[in-house]
C-alpha cells in the first residue's frame, strides 16, 4: 500500500475527505427499505448491511483499536461478525453466512457506524503519525470498493426477485453509449513502463512500476456493444465448443449459459435489468456482465482477441473508459518487485494472486474519484456480476 501525499496531507484535509468518502456511502443506501439490507442470495453476493458494517469494522479495527490509546471496543462480537477475510485478526463469519446475521439490526450497524464516525473524527482532529495517514487513506480507498460492491451486489439481490424492483429510476447507468465511431488505434512495437507512479494513493499491487516489451497491435477504441453481442449469440456463439476454452465449455454447459447475466426475452422483445428496472436491451451501449469466458470467446468469434492488461496500460490514453471494467488476457500475478505489507494489509491483494484474470478500468458503478490507468481488479472468470465488458485487439 502506498499513502497519497503521506505525511503532507493535512488532517483537516483528511477529515474532510473521510466524511465525503462515508456519507457518500449513506447516500447510496437512502433509496434501500429495511427489508433489502439483509438478503445473500449466492456466496459471492454480500448484504448491504454487511457491506456498511465491515467498512466501518475496518476504520475500527485497523486504525482506532492501533492509534487510540485505551481505546474501547464498540462491540468485541463485531469483529467477528465483520472480518472479512483478514486471517491475521482472527475467525470470523462463513462468507455465505453473512445474509444470516439478523442481529444486530440495521438500525443497530447504522448506530455503529455513527459511532466510529464520531472517534475517527475525533482523531483526525489531533496530530497523526504518517503511518496513521496512509492507513486512513487506505481505508478510505477500501470503503470506495465497497460502495461498488453495494450496487453490484444489490443488482444481483434485486434481479432475483421475480418483480424486478427498481432502486432509482434514473440509475439504468449500463445504458450509457459511446458516440465516437469505431476505430483501430496502432500501438508501436517498444518498451514501455508499466505500473503505478507518483505521490498519489496506490494498491499494493500497482508496484513495482516495471518495463515490458510489446508487440506491436491495435486497439479498439471502443466496447463491444450489445449489438454486436446479439450477432455472436444468433451466430450460435454459445453452442460452438471451438470457440471456447475448455473450462469455459464446461462452464457454458453446465450452467445452461446462452446470455449475458440480466438479459431476458419478453415476448420476443430483448430486455435486461437494470438497477433503474426491467428495460429494453440498448443495442448501442456496451455489453455488460460478461464473464472472461464469454469475452474471450466472442474475441475468438470476431477473430480478435483481448489485450493484456499491459497493452491495456499502455494504450489507455488513446481512448476513454470507466463505462465497464474491462477484461484482460492477463493473470493476475505479482508485479517484479511487488511487496507484501506486514500484518492485515498484507492480505489485501497478495494472496488472491491465483486463478483469477485482471480487469482494468472502472465501470458506470466505481465512485467519483476511484479510477485510475493503472488500478488493475481482479475476479474468477466465471463471474459477472460485476459491471464488466471487453474491448478487441488485434
Amino acid at each position: 500500500m502506498q499513502g497519497a501525499h503521506q505525511q503532507e496531507t493535512r488532517s483537516e484535509d483528511l477529515a474532510d475527505l473521510f466524511d465525503k468518502v462515508r456519507s457518500y456511502t449513506e447516500t447510496l443506501c437512502e433509496p434501500l427499505k429495511t427489508e433489502d439490507f439483509i438478503p445473500q442470495p449466492i456466496v459471492d453476493v454480500s448484504p448491504p448491511k454487511w457491506n456498511i458494517a465491515h467498512t466501518t469494522w475496518f476504520f475500527e479495527e485497523m486504525i482506532l483499536k492501533k492509534f487510540v490509546p485505551n481505546y474501547q471496543e464498540h462491540n468485541p462480537a463485531f469483529g467477528f461478525l465483520f472480518n472479512s477475510y483478514y486471517n491475521t485478526i482472527g475467525e470470523r463469519t462463513a462468507r455465505d453466512q453473512r445474509g444470516s446475521i439478523t442481529r444486530p439490526t440495521v438500525e443497530e450497524v447504522f448506530a455503529y457506524r455513527r459511532a466510529i464516525d464520531e472517534r475517527m473524527n475525533e482523531f483526525l482532529q489531533g496530530a497523526i503519525p504518517a503511518e496513521a495517514i496512509d492507513m486512513v487513506i487506505l481505508g478510505l480507498n477500501h470503503e470506495q470498493q465497497h460502495q461498488e460492491l453495494l450496487l453490484t451486489d444489490l443488482k444481483y439481490t434485486f434481479s432475483q426477485n421475480p418483480l424486478f424492483p427498481t432502486y432509482k429510476e434514473d440509475f439504468a447507468r449500463v445504458g450509457m453509449m459511446e458516440s465516437w465511431p469505431a476505430e483501430f488505434v496502432e500501438m508501436d512495437e517498444g518498451i514501455y513502463g508499466i505500473g503505478h507512479s507518483g505521490e498519489g494513493f496506490c494498491f499494493d499491487n500497482e508496484l513495482a512500476r516495471h518495463k515490458v516489451y510489446l508487440q506491436e497491435y491495435s486497439i479498439c477504441n471502443r466496447l463491444v456493444t450489445n449489438g454486436a453481442f446479439v450477432d455472436f449469440i444468433e451466430d450460435g456463439g454459445y453452442t460452438r465448443h471451438e470457440l471456447w476454452h475448455a473450462e469455459g465449455w464446461d462452464w457454458v454447459n453446465t450452467n445452461t449459459i446462452r446470455s449475458p447475466l440480466y438479459w431476458h426475452d419478453r415476448d420476443g422483445e430483448r430486455m435486461h435489468y437494470t438497477l433503474g428496472g426491467l428495460r429494453p436491451l440498448p443495442l448501442g451501449a456496451p455489453v455488460c456482465h460478461v464473464s472472461f469466458y464469454e469475452a474471450f470467446a466472442f474475441a475468438e468469434w470476431k477473430g480478435m482477441r483481448l489485450p493484456t492488461e499491459f497493452e491495456w496500460e499502455a494504450a489507455s490514453d488513446k481512448f476513454d473508459w470507466g463505462l465497464r471494467w474491462e477484461w484482460t488476457n492477463s493473470a493476475y500475478l505479482p508485479y517484479p518487485g511487488f511487496l507484501k505489507p506486514i500484518g492485515a494489509v498484507g492480505e489485501y491483494n497478495g494472496k488472491f494472486m491465483i486463478n483469477q484474470m485482471v480487469l482494468r478500468g472502472a465501470s458506470a458503478a466505481t465512485p467519483p474519484g476511484h479510477s485510475r490507468q493503472t488500478y488493475r481488479n481482479f475476479f474468477h472468470p466465471h463471474l459477472r456480476w460485476q459491471f464488466s465488458g471487453l474491448r478487441l485487439v488485434k
